[in-house]
């Protein structure tokens, strides 16, 4: 997927080898991912099917789920989110949360351990202990300091923007690449929904806060942060 995962767990020592089995089959999870969905790779199932070599029916059942998790987030932003961008076929929008919410799976057998999962700065948080997360949100305009942060007990923050990848989304209804916001972050219970409403509200660009907030307000997320290319905040705390 082009981007670094890693793994935090408060345990003691008796409990390492418990950790490194989780953690392995974790991996062996998002090796699968890759395999199918990466764009990256010539050989996956998703660059067969953008070659028109394979259809969605002739792939894992998971290939039609992320399918119908784009189109819902299509018709949620009236075409702005797709997996299309420029016409070519990327679900990278959907993917990276979906398949690390999919590997942290193999993690709930650490029972009462906290643990959170780090998916190219998208996170996703368990905390029996009731300790929580602290989760920042980075400034994109200023790696070195933060604009936000939550303490996460159990649920996920996504974070869509320009600052590392430049203006890679791309608004559906103009083809045009999406840079109203310089970042866009949501928290949600689930990295899958927060990640996808995190691309989907960038890509929805003025429009986003009022989305953002029906969402917030139907219970789909539990906050947001937008912070626009001057570095201006909004914050659903101050909404």
């Amino acid at each position: 997927m082009g981007l670094p995962f890693s793994l935090a767990v408060r345990c003691g020592a008796e409990q390492a080898a418990q950790v490194d089995r989780a953690w392995a089959e974790c991996v062996a999870s998002l090796r699968w991912s890759d395999r199918v969905f990466s764009t990256y790779r010539s050989d996956s199932f998703i660059s067969r099917l953008a070659r028109g070599e394979v259809g969605v029916a002739d792939g894992p059942a998971e290939v039609a789920e992320v399918f119908a998790l784009g189109e819902e987030a299509s018709a949620a932003t009236e075409g702005a989110f797709t997996l299309y961008p420029g016409g070519r076929l990327d679900p990278s929008g959907v993917v990276k949360g979906w398949a690390a919410e999919r590997a942290a799976v193999a993690l709930l057998g650490l029972g009462e351990l906290d643990w959170c999962l780090n998916a190219g700065g998208d996170v996703l948080c368990s905390s029996p202990s009731g300790a929580g997360w602290r989760i920042g949100i980075e400034d994109p305009h200023d790696r070195r300091r933060l604009v936000a942060g939550w303490q996460v007990h159990g649920g996920a923050l996504a974070t869509s923007g320009t600052a590392h990848r430049g203006a890679h989304v791309v608004d559906g209804r103009s083809g045009r690449s999406a840079e109203t916001w310089a970042s866009v972050s949501v928290l949600a219970g689930s990295l899958t929904r927060a990640d996808i409403d995190a691309t989907a509200a960038l890509a929805l660009g003025d429009s986003a806060p009022v989305w953002l907030t029906r969402r917030l307000d139907a219970g789909l997320i539990d906050g947001f942060v937008l912070v626009d290319p001057r570095g201006t905040v909004l914050d659903s705390a101050n909404r």
